[in-house]
C-alpha cells in the first residue's frame, strides 16, 4: 500500500510539473556555461595548478548557470557537488594528479549536512509554523496598533514589524506576509497617491535590511557562517556576537529608508487603517508551537550563558515539531530544501577553491599590498553590492566569500570581516525586480515602477555600504567585539 501511495503521489507531483522549455537567454547561457567549463581543459593559465584547473572549469560554470538561471540555483549547487566528486575528490574518474592531497568524496557530500544548514532548518520549521498558527498576522496586528493611523508611521510601523519578522524567517516569506497586510490598503488609495508606491516598496526593503540581524535571516549569513566554521574555531561567530554586530548598524539604516521613503512618496490620505483578520489559535498543537519557539530563539540569544551551539538548538524545533506531529508530512515537504541545498553548493564550492589552490591563484592576479585593510573590506562589501544587484544574493555569497577570506588571510587581515561584509553587501542590493524575490513581489502589486524601487534601492544600498565598512569596524570596537585571531 505504501508503494502505490508514492507512485501515485510521485504521479500527480510529475503531471503537475510539466518540463518547460528554456528560453533563448537561458539556453544561451547553458551553451555558454558549458563552453567556458571545458576552457581550463585546452587553455593553460600559468601559475595555476592542475586542481586549480578542475576547479576553475566548475567555477567558470556555476557562475554563469547562476547568473543566467538557466538550470535552478539548487540544480547548480547539485551540480558543483557532483563535478567535484568526479574531478578532484579520492574518487575522481580523472587521473589522480601527482602531488595533489585529493579530498575525500564524503567531504563534499557532507555540505549537504553542515551545522548551518541545521541552524537554517530550524529557522524554516520556526517560520512555517508561525505562518500555519498565524503567529506572523497576530503579531503584526497586535504590534501595529500603537503607531495610530498616520502614514508616515503606519508606513514605520510596517518596516519596524517586516524587520523584525525578517529577522528569524525567510525575507520572501516574511514579504509575503506583509504584502497581504497592505494591499487591501492600496487599493483604498488613488492611483495617483505616491504613498502607494511607498508602502509597496517599503516591506521588501525592511525584509532585506532585517535579514542582515540575525545567522538565519537570510542565506548569505548561513554561507558566511558556514566558510568561518570550516576555516576554524576562532572564526566562529554565535547567534548573539552576529547580533551585537549587525544590528545597530542595520536600526540606522532601517531609520534612513523610512525617512528616506517618507520624503520621496508623500501622502495625500491623512489617515491609513489597515485590517488584518486573524484571532490567535488556542488550540493544543498551537499551544506547543508557541511554547518551541519561545525556546528556540530564548536559548539562542542566552548562548553565551549556556554554550550550546546555535546549529544544534536549531535542530530543536524540528525533532520537537515532528515528534509532537505538530509537523506532518505535508509541513515536511513544504519546507524550503531548495534553499538548503543552494547554501549546501556554496560550501562545497569554497572547499574545492580552497583545497586546489584556486582562490589563491585568483587573488594573485590583483596588487593587494598597497591597499589597507579598510580598503580592501570595502571592495568586498561593494562587490557583493553590485553582483547582488543582478545575480542571487546566495549565489553571490557563495562565489565571493571563499575567495574574500582566503585573500583576507593571506594579508594577514580578519577573514571574519571579509564574510560578514561580503554576506552584508549581498543583503544590501536591491534595485532591481531581479535582485531579491521580496523586490519581485512588490513590484508585482502594480504600485512600484522599476525606476523607483532602482533609485531608493542604490541610495540605501550605498548608504548601508557607507555605514558598514566606515563605522561599524570601529563601532565593534568601542563595544569590545572580538573577532578572532588571525593566523599567520
Amino acid at each position: 500500500m505504501l508503494y502505490v501511495s508514492a507512485q501515485s503521489n510521485s504521479s500527480s507531483v510529475l503531471k503537475g510539473s510539466p518540463v518547460r522549455k528554456l528560453s533563448p537567454y537561458e539556453l544561451g547561457g547553458l551553451i555558454l556555461g558549458l563552453l567556458l567549463f571545458c576552457m581550463p581543459f585546452v587553455v593553460t593559465f600559468p601559475g595555476l595548478s592542475p586542481a586549480g584547473h578542475r576547479i576553475f572549469s566548475i567555477f567558470l560554470l556555476a557562475i554563469v548557470l547562476w547568473v543566467t538561471e538557466a538550470i535552478p540555483l539548487f540544480a547548480t549547487a547539485a551540480v558543483i557537488i557532483f563535478l567535484e566528486i568526479l574531478m578532484i575528490s579520492d574518487k575522481s574518474l580523472l587521473p589522480q594528479i601527482s602531488g595533489f592531497s585529493a579530498p575525500k568524496f564524503s567531504v563534499f557530500y557532507n555540505a549537504l549536512a553542515h551545522p548551518v544548514l541545521m541552524l537554517f532548518l530550524g529557522g524554516f520549521f520556526l517560520a512555517d509554523g508561525a505562518a500555519k498558527f498565524q503567529l506572523d498576522r497576530n503579531l503584526a496586528r497586535v504590534l501595529l496598533k500603537p503607531f495610530g493611523t498616520s502614514p508616515k508611521y503606519i508606513m514605520l510601523g510596517l518596516m519596524l514589524i517586516t524587520a523584525m519578522f525578517s529577522m528569524f524567517m525567510s525575507n520572501t516569506a516574511t514579504t509575503a506576509t506583509m504584502m497581504a497586510v497592505i494591499i487591501p490598503v492600496l487599493a483604498t488609495l488613488p492611483v495617483q497617491d505616491r504613498m502607494r508606491t511607498g508602502l509597496a516598496l517599503c516591506i521588501p526593503i525592511a525584509a532585506n535590511i532585517g535579514g542582515i540581524g540575525t545567522p538565519v535571516g537570510t542565506p548569505p549569513n548561513a554561507i558566511a557562517l558556514g566558510a568561518l566554521s570550516k576555516a576554524g574555531p576562532q572564526y566562529s561567530i554565535s547567534f548573539v556576537k552576529w547580533m551585537v554586530m549587525a544590528i545597530p548598524c542595520m536600526v540606522v539604516i532601517l531609520f534612513f529608508a523610512w525617512v528616506l521613503l517618507t520624503l520621496m512618496f508623500r501622502s495625500g490620505a491623512k489617515e491609513i487603517r489597515p485590517q488584518i483578520d486573524s484571532k490567535f489559535d488556542k488550540s493544543l498543537p498551537a499551544y506547543v508551537f508557541y511554547i518551541t519557539f519561545a525556546a528556540t530563539i530564548l536559548l539562542w540569544l542566552t548562548e553565551p550563558l549556556h554554550h550550546v551551539k546555535s546549529t544544534i538548538v536549531g535542530f530543536l524545533p524540528v525533532v520537537v515539531l515532528l515528534s509532537t506531529r505538530v509537523f506532518t508530512t505535508k509541513e515536511l515537504h513544504a519546507v524550503q530544501w531548495h534553499v538548503l541545498w543552494l547554501v549546501a553548493g556554496g560550501i562545497a564550492l569554497g572547499t574545492g577553491v580552497s583545497a586546489s589552490g584556486l582562490d589563491a591563484w585568483m587573488i594573485g592576479l590583483i596588487s593587494w599590498g598597497d591597499m589597507s585593510p579598510a580598503m580592501i573590506a570595502a571592495i568586498l562589501c561593494l562587490a557583493a553590492l553590485m553582483m547582488g544587484s543582478v545575480i542571487s544574493h546566495s549565489a553571490t555569497a557563495n562565489l565571493l566569500v571563499p575567495i574574500g577570506m582566503t585573500l583576507a588571510i593571506s594579508l594577514q587581515m580578519n577573514p571574519v570581516k571579509a564574510a560578514v561584509f561580503i554576506a552584508i553587501g549581498s543583503s544590501l542590493a536591491m534595485p532591481l525586480p531581479i535582485s531579491t524575490p521580496p523586490n519581485a513581489i512588490a513590484y508585482s502589486t502594480g504600485a512600484v515602477k522599476t525606476k523607483d524601487m532602482a533609485i531608493t534601492g542604490v541610495i540605501i544600498g550605498v548608504f548601508g555600504w557607507a555605514l558598514f565598512t566606515l563605522v561599524a569596524p570601529h563601532l565593534w570596537n568601542l563595544m569590545g567585539v572580538h573577532l578572532g585571531t588571525v593566523t599567520p
